[in-house]
């Protein structure tokens, strides 16, 4: 299945392939599928996380069974007792006495309707959409993406100026928005356009490469199938996963009393005063939910990586059996704690990008805060760089994360091949043709909208809500094959490494890809040294 127990240095070479790198005999070890059963890994993870979440759950609990039943829905029911020094209330007030006063903003039943039926048939048809897309990027990539590649530039000139026009036409919007505002923002956009037109010009040489790239990458998803399936379902868990944490928050909120505190003057108070557990125990749950959501991304790409691994060492033409399932068991099984350890290192990512964000936005002043800055980014991108490929690779062969980040690196360096790039204008492409598509549509239903409703300019609002929903259906579409893409490279690297061609059509693909300069520059430095 994709792989023999020949020395690889031995195999003879196939005309697509470069041989390996002058220093590839150093400690070559063989790498293959790992279609067995498999050994658990980063075992510790795994427990952590398991702490977390009892932990989050227990306590939880407690918050239900601890709340106090007097948690005011108003506390100008509670009144300062000089006699007594505390807080007492002249009615009897309750958890489900009153919580939350609704003052829903009014809305026309036709708006709702309307609104309503417009997201329901916009999500039935992204279903189709996204079967066409993908068949049609399969069997006609490369004309469909030289039809969209003009609309990436006329369709936001389009809204660009159409913007402009209806606020120039409207008595209300142009005199909120003066016209010297409005000539600068529209300036900014044609600005921001031609950036976009720089971008397609310097890379026009890699268009048909990138082509080619997602032509191999949607045939693999078109085997496949199944996972448009199973990954909503993942998702779906998660979030019935995140209801009882919620629903503990909530009742977290109502731990507490209500005490006196001094106003100004002599005046005496009453106010809700937290019990002290509280803080601790919502840092808690939001941390739990925020490692269960990278962890649950991490899932997904080590369940496609393995699916599709798994498709690429079959040696014919049929979907394999029970791909999907035992990419899922070992996923949740054998190498959960990996899933678990990668999760938690994207989680960190994210908290201390999004802190360096921040800080950038305060414009905090000093070198040393400039310097902080730097070195956090520098480690941010060595993270970036160490899981590039890493749950990838740890799909396909089962290791554990460390394991499989040494490992990877050490494939790619090995067959020359980069590390951080496959191809990334083709995340580009399939951005900008998901837009042309939406855009398309949107306008279709604001027309539709317009000429047979009455709801006005709140058309436009719903035809924007209809974007949004298609938007993220295809974007969940995209991510799906950027991931495909990525296990596709890995899987390429693992037969070139072995002398072996179990795809030819993505080695004919694959092996344009640009060789890494860094393990070039390594190499020439190597052969002068004659080491």
């Amino acid at each position: 299945m994709g792989s023999n127990n020949e020395d690889p240095s031995s195999s003879p070479s196939h005309p697509l392939l470069e041989p390996h790198s002058p220093d590839s005999q150093e400690s070559f070890i063989h790498i293959s599928y790992n279609h067995g059963p498999r050994s658990f890994k980063d075992l510790p993870f795994f427990i952590l996380f398991l702490l977390f979440s009892l932990s989050t759950f227990a306590f939880g609990i407690f918050s239900i069974f601890h709340r106090n039943p007097d948690y005011p829905a108003s506390l100008s029911s509670f009144s300062f007792n000089p006699t007594t020094q505390t807080c007492t209330t002249s009615t009897s007030t309750s958890t489900t006495y009153f919580l939350l006063s609704l003052n829903s903003t009014y809305y026309s039943s036709n708006f709702v309707e309307d609104l309503t039926w417009t997201l329901v048939i916009t999500f039935i048809l992204s279903i189709p959409i996204c079967w066409l897309l993908l068949l049609f990027l399969k069997h006609y990539t490369k004309h469909l993406v030289y039809a969209t590649l003009p609309f990436f530039i006329v369709i936001p000139i389009f809204l660009n100026v159409y913007w402009f026009v209806v606020c120039t036409v409207s008595p209300t919007c142009s005199d909120v928005f003066p016209m010297v505002y409005r000539i600068l923002v529209l300036v900014f956009l044609f600005l921001v356009i031609g950036v976009i037109v720089w971008i397609l010009v310097a890379n026009w040489h890699r268009v048909e490469l990138t082509i080619s790239i997602i032509g191999v990458a949607s045939n693999a998803l078109s085997w496949n199938l199944g996972l448009f399936g199973v990954l909503p379902c993942l998702t779906i868990g998660l979030l019935l996963y995140y209801v009882p944490m919620v629903v503990f928050m909530v009742f977290a909120t109502f731990n507490g009393k209500v005490v006196p505190k001094s106003l100004e003057g002599d005046e005496i108070g009453c106010v809700w005063k937290q019990d002290s557990w509280v803080p601790a125990y919502f840092a808690l749950a939001i941390l739990t939910m925020l490692w269960s959501a990278t962890a649950m991304v991490e899932a997904q790409v080590y369940v496609i990586s393995g699916t599709i691994a798994h498709w690429y060492f079959s040696k014919d033409d049929q979907v394999p059996r029970k791909s999907i399932t035992n990419s899922i068991r070992n996923a949740f099984g054998p190498s959960v704690g990996t899933v678990c350890l990668s999760g938690l290192l994207m989680c960190v990512v994210r908290m201390v990008r999004s802190a360096v964000d921040s800080a950038r936005q305060e414009d905090a002043p000093g070198i040393f805060n400039l310097i902080l800055r730097c070195c956090v980014n520098a480690f941010l991108a060595a993270v970036d760089f160490l899981n590039k490929f890493t749950i990838n690779f740890a799909a396909i062969t089962g290791e554990a994360y460390c394991t499989s980040a040494r490992m990877t690196y050490e494939l790619l360096r090995r067959n020359l091949l980069s590390a951080v790039f496959v191809e990334t204008i083709s995340s580009r492409i399939l951005a900008g043709i998901i837009f042309v598509l939406s855009a398309i549509y949107t306008i279709v239903v604001c027309v539709i909208l317009k000429t047979t409703t009455s709801l006005g300019s709140d058309s436009y609002l719903v035809a924007a809500l209809a974007w949004l929903l298609l938007i993220i259906v295809l974007g969940f579409f995209v991510h799906v094959l950027d991931i495909v893409i990525d296990s596709i490279y890995v899987c390429y690297a693992i037969d070139r490494d072995s002398g072996e061609v179990c795809k030819q059509d993505v080695h004919e693909v694959y092996v344009h890809l640009p060789i890494s300069r860094s393990s070039r520059q390594s190499n020439v430095v190597t052969r002068i040294l004659g080491v």
